[in-house]
């Protein structure tokens, strides 16, 4: 019952809300629908508002449109009036220009007329000159037949005259023949007597009287060729002697000996300690590093940098110079120094390369021999400078191409083959070539032109001289290192000496570093550790020593210590 009591109750209060529901969306709509009337009336009249605006502003715009319009036909007749103004100016000046033009032509064909008639004058006065030669060679031409025609009788009276000789030369002729028959016949009795009174056939008699006159003709010939031949060597040594004098004269030069030491200067010496390091280990390791040996003695504030090659010892100076700079010296900044002098060294052998070639205005040489020019600078020959040397005779050289009177070309072709002529001594790698013959194939290596190649092969007589230019280099070297003080030779020998050890002990294998010092008294020798052992670098080393021994001449003896070190590097990061 009371289930039934709620459900009517549902359905009463349903039937309820619906109708409450409809009314009050009837009343919603109705309201909604007069907003929207309103809305529409609010926009017509709007629209009719605009429509009244627009209206309004295409009037205004129409006539705003008439009066441009009217202002620019106003500037378009302006326009047209100062055109047509211009027209008329440009069109009076072109007259006036016109006219200027064909005045000037007018003159211009009055001057050119002018030129012509005196042309044609010149010509008419040409062809009466021509006309009187012709007449002239008319005249010459009849004197000239006339002079034949007498020449005709004189031949044909010449001609009878020959043919009257003729008959006396063949009637001659047969008595001539006659008597040589006879004498003929007398020649072979006398001979005959004579073969038996000299015993000698007449051939033999003959060979021996050439053989007598060949013999005096070629003593007189000897004689004659010795004269000619001592005269002219006077003459010539007179000539020779002239030019290398007047070479000389014009040419000044400087020398100074190079030393197997330098002298580096300490502030104090409290740096000669720190140099040394810890048990030695620094200087040990500058050495090992840079291939010279330093001499730390009681000489106050210096140390002797002490190695046959200028570079390593420039090398050593230039890092010895830094580090004391700095303040750090451990064995680890030293092998830092000296990389960065190495680099900065080859960029100043660059550089003293380029120089000299300027200075000496030579150009076109390729990189690579300009290179070796520079390093010629950390080069001695018999004790002189090799580079100062080589400057030298190119100077020379140029200077008595000149004395000679060659062409310019030719003279700075001698002035190019005096400074490439000793440019062997510097080669890199190591050649059994002499240094000319070594210099002559890099020269050709690097496109040098035929008589420069020729010349710095040819200077110490290795290869025949083929152009002029040769002989000049040759003779210039001399001239070079004949000065008094300009070479030693034992320096040369001894240099040579060094370089002899190194590449001794270099043809090993395993060798990484080789360094001749103590004046040659001391080889050292740098193996790698990963090839070499201990007991394999004990025989190497009395390998050496028995080889040195048996190969190479030395005064005193010669110690060779092989160094095998093992570094084990890491990085901790």
């Amino acid at each position: 019952m009371e289930i039934a009591i709620a459900i009517i109750a549902l359905l009463f209060g349903l039937g309820l809300g619906y109708v409450l529901g409809a009314k009050a969306f009837d009343k919603f709509s109705k309201a909604k629908v007069d907003e929207q009337k309103r809305k529409e009336a609010d926009m017509e009249q709007n629209l009719n508002q605009i429509r009244e605006d627009a209206k309004e502003k295409s009037r205004l715009t129409i006539k705003e449109a008439q009066e441009k319009a009217q202002r620019e036909e106003n500037r378009a007749k302006q326009i047209l009036k100062e055109a047509e103004q211009k027209s008329e100016d440009l069109k009076q000046k072109k007259l006036v220009e016109a006219k200027e033009f064909s005045i000037q032509k007018k003159e211009e064909h009055e001057v050119k007329v002018k030129e012509l008639d005196l042309k044609v004058k010149d010509f008419e006065a040409k062809a009466s000159k021509r006309e009187t030669l012709v007449k002239e060679s008319e005249l010459k031409q009849k004197e000239r037949e006339s002079e034949l025609r007498m020449l005709e009788k004189e031949v044909k009276k010449q001609q009878s005259d020959a043919e009257k000789l003729r008959d006396n030369f063949a009637q001659l002729t047969s008595e001539l023949e006659t008597q040589r028959e006879f004498i003929q016949k007398q020649e072979n009795d006398v001979l005959s007597r004579l073969e038996q009174i000299a015993q000698l056939t007449s051939l033999e008699a003959k060979e021996e009287l050439v053989k007598i006159i060949r013999e005096k003709a070629d003593a007189e010939a000897d004689a004659y060729i010795r004269e000619r031949r001592a005269i002219a060597e006077a003459d010539a040594g007179k000539e020779a002697k002239k030019i290398v004098i007047a070479t000389i004269q014009r040419m000044a030069a400087e020398h100074t000996i190079e030393n197997t030491v330098s002298v580096f200067p300490l502030d104090s010496d409290d740096l000669k300690g720190q140099i040394i390091g810890r048990e030695g280990r620094n200087i040990r390791a500058l050495e090992q590093a840079t291939g010279v040996e330093l001499i730390v003695d009681d000489t106050p504030e210096a140390i002797l940098i002490s190695s046959f090659d200028p570079v390593r010892r420039e090398v050593c100076r230039l890092s010895l110079q830094r580090l004391v700079a700095d303040g750090r010296i451990h064995p680890a900044r030293i092998e830092e120094v000296v990389n960065k002098t190495k680099k900065q060294l080859d960029e100043q052998i660059m550089e003293i390369g380029n120089r000299t070639v300027l200075e000496l205005g030579i150009h076109g040489i390729q990189a690579p021999l300009v290179r070796m020019v520079g390093r010629m600078r950390f080069r001695s020959s018999y004790g002189q400078n090799l580079l100062k040397h080589s400057i030298e005779v190119a100077k020379l050289c140029g200077l008595m191409a000149a004395e000679l009177g060659l062409n310019p070309k030719e003279v700075k072709l001698a002035k190019r083959a005096g400074l490439l002529h000793d440019i062997g001594k510097v080669v890199e790698e190591e050649t059994e070539l002499p240094h000319a013959l070594a210099g002559m194939k890099l020269c050709e290596k690097f496109g040098e032109k035929p008589s420069i190649v020729n010349a710095v092969g040819a200077h110490h007589d290795e290869i025949e001289m083929k152009f002029i230019i040769s002989p000049l280099v040759q003779i210039c070297d001399s001239i070079s290192g004949a000065r008094p003080g300009a070479r030693r030779e034992i320096l040369e020998s001894y240099i040579q000496r060094i370089k002899d050890l190194e590449t001794l002990a270099s043809s090993y294998a395993g060798v990484e570093k080789v360094y001749a010092m103590q004046a040659g008294r001391e080889l050292r020798v740098v193996v790698e550790a990963d090839q070499i052992s201990d007991q394999a670098a004990e025989e190497m080393s009395f390998q050496m020593s028995q080889k040195i021994q048996n190969e190479m001449q030395y005064p005193g003896q010669i110690k060779i210590t092989v160094i095998r070190e093992k570094r084990a590097v890491s990085y901790a990061r």
